[in-house]
């Protein structure tokens, strides 16, 4: 099974799928969770599945995710997460967009927050470090990414049969300069836990808006509901067509967001409104 686009080979489409989920504490936990979530895509026809941000750990303080950092390994040996990904991938035949885990940092006291990909045969083919690190303070809402976690400095997007997938988490979305470094993608990926505040204000509006300026799809794969914490994640995962169109979305709870991505349709939109071609920056 060839598993790398030729050049020379038009993309094909594909079913892709978001997997929300409302993790807790316990790794052992949550990776059962998305392994169940995962065959559901499957089951449903998926070819590329994405789980969304902090996926293996919703820690009752921000510490926890640092005491089961794994290192980098992409072959997969790095931890029982990398493994979890490795095999999963492997087991169900998926690309599978392991949203965010935490990998090992210059500053021990830290942690990267990194997406990790995976091709169908358990081939680590692509490794995204989060660049911006969230901040906010409103009332006795609080958060400082900064404290606990590392910032990546590489925009990063790669190749698969169905087209090119750029990668971004969370807090990324609010800096379209990043989208644009990426250059002329078919799909991006927002994995995100992305506060019941903030993302009841601006999640949605954010997504389409970078559909609509990348004139590509976006699959947005978050974190949705009550967290053993006491966090309230705003889940509202979805799929977003190039024309901004909402094609699916799950509100709150564990399950799945499921649609497909059309190349018929990206290239109808990009010849009907061709800003792509006219942008002057």
């Amino acid at each position: 099974m060839s598993l790398r686009n030729d050049s020379r080979d038009p993309p094909r489409n594909a079913r892709v799928a978001a997997v929300q989920m409302v993790s807790t504490p316990r790794v052992e936990d949550n990776l059962g969770m998305a392994d169940r979530l995962i065959a559901d895509a499957v089951a449903q026809g998926a070819e590329i599945v994405a789980l969304p941000e902090y996926f293996p750990i919703m820690g009752m303080s921000d510490g926890d995710k640092v005491r089961v950092r794994e290192s980098d390994a992409p072959g997969g040996e790095g931890g029982p997460i990398q493994a979890f990904l490795a095999a999963a991938a492997r087991r169900h035949r998926v690309w599978l967009i392991g949203g965010s885990m935490p990998l090992c940092a210059r500053d021990p006291a830290k942690v990267l927050n990194s997406t990790l990909v995976y091709n169908p045969l358990g081939e680590r083919v692509a490794r995204y470090d989060k660049i911006h690190l969230f901040g906010f303070q409103k009332g006795a809402e609080r958060y400082n990414e900064s404290a606990t976690i590392e910032a990546g400095s590489q925009p990063v997007a790669f190749d698969s049969p169905f087209g090119r997938i750029g990668l971004s988490i969370c807090y990324d979305l609010r800096f379209p300069e990043l989208y644009r470094a990426l250059g002329v993608t078919d799909l991006l990926v927002v994995p995100a836990a992305f506060t019941e505040t903030t993302g009841r204000a601006h999640w949605e509006i954010l997504l389409r808006a970078r559909a609509i300026e990348n004139q590509c799809y976006v699959l947005a794969v978050g974190q949705g509901g009550r967290h053993e914490n006491g966090r309230e994640t705003h889940g509202n995962s979805m799929l977003i067509d190039p024309w901004g169109t909402i094609v699916d979305r799950k509100l709150k709870g564990p399950g799945i967001v499921i649609g497909d991505l059309d190349h018929a349709l990206i290239a109808d939109v990009r010849a009907s409104l061709p800003a792509l071609r006219h942008r002057v920056m």
